[in-house]
Parts: C-alpha cells; structure tokens; sequence
C-alpha cells in the first residue's frame, strides 16, 4: 500500500524550494580606471558574500582596454607575464579609498597583452601592463611595456554588498 506525503512533508519542500530560489546570485560590478595613456573599463563577476576580510572575488571579467577586449582574468595566485613573481588575488572591496589590495587583479586582452590593476601604500593605485615579446621578470619592462598610476574606481551594478 503506498501511502500519501504527509502535509508537513509537502510544506518542507516548498519551503526548501522556495529558499533556494531565493539565494542571492552572483555581482556585478562596473569598474574603470585611467592614468596617462590609459583607459580601461568593464564589468566584474563575484559571488554575494565577501570573504571574511570583508573582500569579494572577482570571478569573471568583461571590458577593454584603450578600445581593445579583455578576453580573460588571470587566475589568482599567478603573476601576469613579465610581472613575475607579483601573484594576483582577484579581490575587490566596496569601501572608499583602497578597493584593490596590493595584489590587484590581472587580465589578458586580444592582443595577447597582460594588465594588472593594484594598490600601492604609498603610491596609490598602479597599472602594469606588459605586451608581447613578453619576457619573464617585473624587472624586465621593456618600451612596450609601462607601469603607471591610474585613476580607480569599482561599484556594484546589481545586488548591493
């Protein structure tokens, strides 16, 4: 004999259902920066929660870079070539004043180029960029390539952390 669902038992789905629809979703956040030569734009991906130092991977990137596409964020924990051996966290904060930290958040564009945005305690915040022929090392900037400060700014577009 097979018996009913008890109606307690169908209230607990629905309230189990209902909850998990109900779960924050991921970010959005719009971002730019600009220094002398520089414009860079876009939106960031980050899950709802911050972790518990109060900052929000980046989990995903879109934008350009003076006019060309970024197609991809650098993993963290890895520098960007010719940056080495600065490693990336990908953590943005959504406080005035230092929003990146020291290890910024890194990017590949179209061009097979890299950028990196961070904080600098003393110099504020700064743009590594370094283009092909890449060449292994921070201390190894060629005339291709440039570190200079930027302009910084990020807000959330959707969801509010």
């Amino acid at each position: 004999m097979i018996r009913p669902m008890p109606k307690t038992g169908k209230l607990l789905s629905l309230l189990l259902v209902a909850a998990t629809s109900c779960a924050p979703g991921p970010i959005q956040w719009r971002w730019s920066y600009s220094g002398k030569g520089i414009s860079a734009l876009g939106t960031f991906t980050t899950p709802p929660t911050p972790d518990p130092g109060g900052a929000y991977r980046i989990l995903g990137i879109t934008g350009s870079r003076n006019g060309e596409s970024i197609v991809r964020l650098h993993p963290a924990g890895f520098a960007i070539p010719g940056n080495e051996p600065y490693k990336l966290d990908n953590l943005i904060a959504n406080h005035a004043g230092k929003q990146l930290s020291g290890n910024g958040f890194g990017y590949s564009t179209a061009s097979g180029s890299y950028a990196t945005a961070f904080f600098h305690e003393k110099l504020g915040y700064l743009e590594v960029f370094s283009a092909p022929p890449l060449i292994e090392g921070a201390k190894n900037l060629g005339k291709e390539d440039s570190e200079l400060p930027i302009s910084f700014v990020a807000t959330p577009a959707s969801g509010s952390p």
